[in-house]
């Protein structure tokens, strides 16, 4: 997580955007703001083998992976454990992953 969260911020993204995207709203001058969440929930043998291969290769064979090596934030000997780490978990029958989105809706008067 640490690594993916650097990775997004050193692409001048912000990966837990989601938990702040009320208070940008109120920052940006907007007062009627509805804030909501959705989830994604990888759990079946399928949905494990589809979100933990997409990873796995992902973490390899990637835009991201070619800027977490340029930015020294991991080596490929790294890399290639944590793909194997995704590989191990998609196999898991007992695997889950979560993901919590956050929304707003935001109405200007």
């Amino acid at each position: 997580m640490a690594l993916y969260q650097a990775a997004a911020r050193a692409n001048g993204g912000e990966p837990d955007a989601g938990r702040r995207l009320k208070s940008w709203a109120h920052q940006a001058g907007l007062s009627e703001v509805t804030a909501t969440a959705s989830t994604w929930c990888y759990s079946s043998d399928a949905d494990r083998a589809w979100w933990g291969g997409l990873w796995k290769d992902r973490i390899l064979e990637s835009a991201m992976a070619q800027q977490i090596i340029d930015a020294k934030l991991a080596t490929i000997k790294q890399l290639r454990r944590i793909s194997h780490g995704w590989e191990k978990w998609a196999c898991a029958d007992d695997g889950w992953f979560t993901l919590v989105h956050g929304e707003i809706l935001c109405r200007i008067p």
